[in-house]
């Protein structure tokens, strides 16, 4: 990845001794959250404002599925493990751990961890809640991750054929974790440290239910933890003393505002009302990038933008129709004219370079944009689409003006280069998830962040009955040569599996994000994670 902004976060790194028959991790305590530099002076108020772009669905970990609650809970929650800024596992809630074959895993927790009602996490708290995300009962829209990760019988529990209690994953005592998989899993780690699984509070959640999130039960594991929430204007976190890395954290009250309309976020930015944008509006950008250069951030992320096919809907059933549409757009316009914020073009679902692999695109990227549109062309009218009979249907997309843009771009194309009649429908988030999960519509814009560092968490999503494959694509060869992929690491089964993929095409894959957002320059300690995580914890301000 690209450098970003030079951050003075000083993260000891961890020892890792490699063994033929599996890996040894101990760790050297390190500085997790916010080093100031020596000779900083530092503001007398230690908040900070950062806009989310539109408000949570929920805070319970298992019933959300994007980073707009997943940045909330990345800062309310810690992990067993997370991933520093140099790409290395470093401990968080395990202090350490060890495996000796990749395939049974032990974490130790750490004595001195509470949660923020001063009770101990414990091991039994990881157990419940690996178990309650795999629950068929709360749906977890991440409810085939563990199953995804090989934990032994972790999907059949998710669907319903076993007992949450047969579940790979045991406490061995208060403060030991055993994790036991079905297969090898070298890339476990990684899996380990996303958001989805941090433990929750067993207690809590017991006792209060569904109004566990509420600010006043919410128990919670991170540097913070939630004071309040008013619905569709802002959730705030304030300190949490009892952290275990407190000592570390220097910010002192986070506010996460709603804003879905990018100039009002930009507006109230250079207003001073705001510290952190959550993204930059494509008009402003040019502009932005001449007067105030130092405090534009751009970073490349593991994520790729597409529009996804309802496969099982005629007549996107038929995969000449999908290939038509997809071949029939410029990406380069897209990407370089109608953003211009340093994406890059997607003719494939996978970013680059993802994971270290380097894999061949397919044929159509190097064609010229008039062979795909010719063969978009042929494509559509062997489908039984022409001028007496147009493809007509509906584009689905949530409010962001980005999306819009992108939208009308597209739309036009297929207009001109095919005669699509391709009607805009424009939803909130929340609304537009709910539709997508109920198999209600045609085409809809959709996104997906890289989990881990691994072509994995990309292809995972695919696999049939996958609660994460939204355009309900199924192919056993397919399927097999991820399962060889993840088993192996070998470039080949990834190329063999993305050949199956894109010539099936049951999304079509637009550009590759990269995160843009403006920082006060009295914001110290800012960093973006390739999954596009900042950690508020990292942060300080500087007296100004």
């Amino acid at each position: 990845m690209r450098k970003v902004m030079a951050s003075f976060i000083k993260n000891k790194l961890t020892q890792i001794l490699t063994c033929s028959l599996g890996i040894l991790l101990t760790p050297i305590i390190p500085s997790y959250a916010a080093v100031v530099p020596p000779g900083t002076q530092l503001a007398e108020k230690q908040e900070i404002v950062r806009n989310n772009g539109t408000f949570p669905a929920s805070l319970d970990i298992h019933k959300v599925e994007s980073n707009v609650e997943l940045n909330i809970i990345h800062d309310f929650f810690d992990g067993l493990v997370y991933t520093d800024n140099k790409g290395k596992i470093i401990p968080r809630l395990a202090e350490h751990w060890e495996t000796s074959d990749n395939q049974t895993w032990i974490f130790h927790i750490r004595k001195g961890a509470r949660w923020s009602d001063g009770t101990p996490i414990t091991a039994h708290d990881v157990v419940f809640s690996w178990r309650r995300l795999l629950d068929p009962a709360i749906g977890s829209p991440y409810g085939s991750y563990l199953g995804s990760a090989h934990v032994i019988n972790a999907r059949d529990i998710s669907l319903g054929k076993k007992k949450a209690q047969e579940l790979g994953v045991k406490a061995l005592d208060d403060f030991t974790l055993e994790v036991k998989l079905d297969k090898p899993v070298a890339y476990f780690l990684q899996m380990v440290t996303h958001p989805i699984l941090v433990p929750i509070n067993e207690k809590v959640v017991q006792k209060y239910g569904d109004k566990w999130t509420h600010p006043e039960s919410f128990v919670g594991s991170g540097a913070f933890k939630l004071s309040e929430w008013k619905v569709n204007e802002n959730v705030i976190g304030v300190r949490n003393p009892l952290y275990w890395d407190n000592e570390n954290t220097v910010i002192n009250k986070v506010t996460y505002l709603s804003l879905t309309s990018e100039k009002s976020d930009l507006n109230r930015y250079l207003a001073g009302e705001i510290d952190i944008t959550f993204t930059i509006p494509l008009d402003s950008f040019a502009s932005l990038k001449k007067t105030l250069g130092d405090q534009v951030h751009v970073n490349p992320m593991l994520s790729t933008y597409y529009y996804v096919f309802n496969t099982q809907k005629p007549p996107f059933d038929d995969v000449r129709v999908r290939k038509a549409l997809s071949l029939a757009i410029d990406r380069e316009v897209i990407a370089e004219k109608v953003l211009g914020m340093g994406q890059l073009p997607a003719y494939d679902i996978l970013p680059p370079n993802i994971g270290g692999i380097t894999l061949t695109p397919p044929e159509y990227a190097s064609w010229t944009q008039a062979q795909r549109i010719e063969q978009a062309k042929a494509l559509l009218h062997e489908a039984g689409f022409n001028e007496k009979n147009p493809l007509k249907f509906d584009l689905l997309y949530n409010t962001k003006e980005s999306h819009k843009k992108v939208a009308i771009a597209v739309t036009s194309m297929w207009k001109q280069n095919l005669g699509v009649q391709a009607n805009l429908q424009n939803q909130e988030w929340k609304v537009m998830l709910d539709n997508m999960h109920q198999n209600k519509f045609d085409v809809v814009r959709y996104a997906w962040t890289a989990d881990y560092n691994s072509p994995m968490s990309f292809l995972n999503t695919f696999l049939t009955g996958s609660s994460h494959n939204i355009p309900q694509y199924a192919n056993s060869d397919f399927d097999q040569m991820v399962t060889k992929a993840g088993e192996t690491n070998e470039t080949a089964y990834y190329q063999k599996a993305m050949a199956i993929f894109n010539n099936d095409m049951p999304v079509m894959p637009i550009y590759h994000y990269v995160t843009d957002r403006m920082v006060k320059p009295y914001v110290g300690g800012f960093y973006v994670s390739p999954m596009d995580y900042v950690s508020t914890k990292d942060l300080y301000i500087i007296k100004h």
